[in-house]
């Protein structure tokens, strides 16, 4: 950064300087960044006092052209596009789990493991997508990409519902599914470009809610569709709805990352800026330019960084693995409530589907209750441990959700019965979808702010966040790949109570001595001064809010920030 210390000018410097002297652009008002630069009385231009190279940034901390400064209402309508986009394909992704036994018939499937992998192939997709996507999003922004990758979902979808054999299905699915990983990957970056610190939980709310609605309200159409109608109009109605939302992005999304759009003011400066007797253009770059820039470096650090952000970065390791156990979880009852409510109950496809709906709600119900006291826990822990963002000031969230996730796992177990009625094994998938989005929205807003919090400083953050979050992606991604896999086997060795069992205790080793010690009593009883059931246990001895920021400074990456 010494040649931005040198091109920058300071106050003084500039009062010195002529008025024929081209000023960086933190030094010159808004208006004038198209503006060609002044010429001396001889027509002749004068080089700028930064070795003639014209440093383009934002206009000031509240430059209207940077998203962060964007009205509330065009962020919201960014906000809700990207979400869109992130619903749709997790959509996809369960909506056949339910058809499964009609796509067996017709295509002679008899292994189970096969049928579970026409299911679960379209998220082994979600890991490998991310890894291939990041360097296009460097280099040709957030914009295009999703776009281009969700008109690759649509075809490679369409084409799903005129297979003819499995190979096929299989094949079209998983290319189905790298067009589809585009947006849930890259939507948080959008959302980290827009929303500053305080802003986005309730942002990263809603939008973590989209991907996992998604998938829980998927098998509810397709259940109808595969009772009313054939297999295929799977893929077809959900071709049709991505037209829809391809129109709407079309119209309301715009481009937020922060080196395109300085590319483009740069683009708009260099059309003015020639020398009138040499027709020379001044080099005019964005503070973000540089040789990490270039192609081939953003194609080698896009495919070296994850692999060193997962070695380096203790703190994405810790959250990655639970987070991965979590998503896992998720698309293993997702792929299984069928054979609960079909063979314990007796129950039509179509009927059976509906109990998702107990998981939509708990998802959906403490989104909402989440999304409301995010921000407020969020701003008065600043205030009142010194005024400035931590991302373990995220964590709160994490508490509850690591304790409801076994609790709801034993009770769906054990109550999976014909002798108890069916409303409370949903009980108990209502408690796993609730405790599941608290740790999916503490996770993904910690892992945000973590790596971008404070990024303004340090040009590179940008894409680390990124790949921060893909990683996390890939992982939790091949554990919604492999869990539906060993599902069927463990369910019929052992049961749904001793096999859900082996998962809460699972659920239990990991999340609660990780994110919330014996304290949740007292943590339930006593109410302080942040102003919600919550926060007994700020100055409680949980782990990663003693140590999470001592884990963090120990990562390469993550304590740049």
């Amino acid at each position: 950064m010494a040649s931005n210390t040198k091109e920058k000018l300071d106050s003084q410097s500039i009062a010195n300087s002529t008025s024929s002297t081209i000023l960086p652009e933190a030094a010159r008002p808004p208006q004038s960044d198209a503006a060609p630069p002044q010429n001396s009385q001889d027509g002749t231009l004068q080089p700028s006092l930064a070795d003639d190279v014209y440093i383009v940034d934002w206009d000031g901390p509240d430059d209207p052209s940077n998203p962060k400064n964007w009205s509330r209402k065009k962020k919201w309508a960014v906000t809700l596009v990207v979400s869109s986009y992130a619903f749709l394909s997790p959509l996809s992704s369960s909506m056949m789990a339910p058809t499964s036994d009609q796509i067996g018939k017709e295509f002679g499937i008899t292994n189970n493991l096969v049928l579970a992998l026409c299911t679960s192939v379209y998220v082994l997709a979600y890991a490998i997508g991310p890894l291939m996507l990041a360097p296009v999003c460097e280099i040709y922004g957030r914009l295009p990409l999703i776009q281009i990758a969700n008109l690759l979902y649509f075809a490679w979808n369409l084409a799903c519902g005129f297979a003819q054999n499995t190979g096929q299905l299989i094949a079209f699915r998983f290319l189905s599914g790298i067009g589809g990983s585009a947006a849930p990957s890259i939507a948080g970056g959008v959302l980290g470009d827009v929303w500053k610190p305080e802003e986005r939980g309730q942002a990263i709310s809603i939008y973590s809610l989209a991907p996992l609605v998604g998938p829980v309200i998927g098998p509810i159409c397709g259940a109808w569709i595969a009772q009313e109608s054939n297999w295929r109009w799977v893929f077809w109605s959900t071709s049709i709805v991505c037209v829809v939302v391809q129109v709407i992005g079309f119209i309301y999304l715009r481009e937020t990352f922060p080196p395109i759009l300085l590319e483009r003011k740069a683009k708009r400066i260099r059309r003015n800026m020639t020398d009138a007797e040499k027709g020379k253009v001044q080099e005019v770059r964005t503070v973000y330019d540089g040789a990490d820039r270039e192609w081939k470096n953003i194609m080698r650090k896009a495919l070296l960084r994850p692999l060193a952000l997962t070695t380096y970065e203790p703190i994405l390791q810790v959250l990655s693995a639970y987070f991965a156990f979590v998503y896992g979880t998720l698309y293993l009852f997702l792929t299984t409530l069928p054979s609960i409510y079909q063979g314990v109950y007796r129950e039509s496809v179509g009927i059976a589907g509906l109990h998702y709906l107990a998981l939509g709600i708990g998802l959906s119900g403490m989104s909402q209750v989440n999304a409301h006291y995010m921000d407020i826990i969020y701003k008065r822990l600043c205030a009142r441990f010194g005024g400035e963002g931590k991302p373990e000031y995220r964590l709160p969230a994490i508490i509850p959700g690591a304790i409801l996730l076994p609790i709801g796992l034993f009770l769906t177990g054990w109550t999976a019965r014909a002798s108890i009625h069916w409303i409370v094994p949903d009980i108990g998938i209502l408690i796993i979808g609730g405790g599941m989005i608290l740790i999916f929205q503490g996770i993904q807003t910690y892992v945000i702010d973590a790596f971008t919090l404070h990024a303004a400083s340090a040009r590179i953050l940008n894409m680390i966040a990124s790949i921060a979050l893909a990683v996390i992606a890939f992982f939790r991604s091949i554990a919604g790949f492999t869990f539906p896999l060993f599902a069927p086997a463990m369910y019929n060795a052992l049961g749904y109570g001793k096999g859900d069992t082996i998962l809460a205790c699972v659920a239990i080793g990991v999340g609660i001595p990780a994110y919330a010690f014996p304290t949740f009593v007292a943590w339930l009883v006593r109410v302080a001064d942040v102003g919600v059931v919550a926060p007994y246990f700020f100055n409680r001895p949980f782990l990663l809010w003693m140590y999470g920021e001592r884990l963090r400074k120990a990562s390469r990456y993550a304590k740049r920030t």
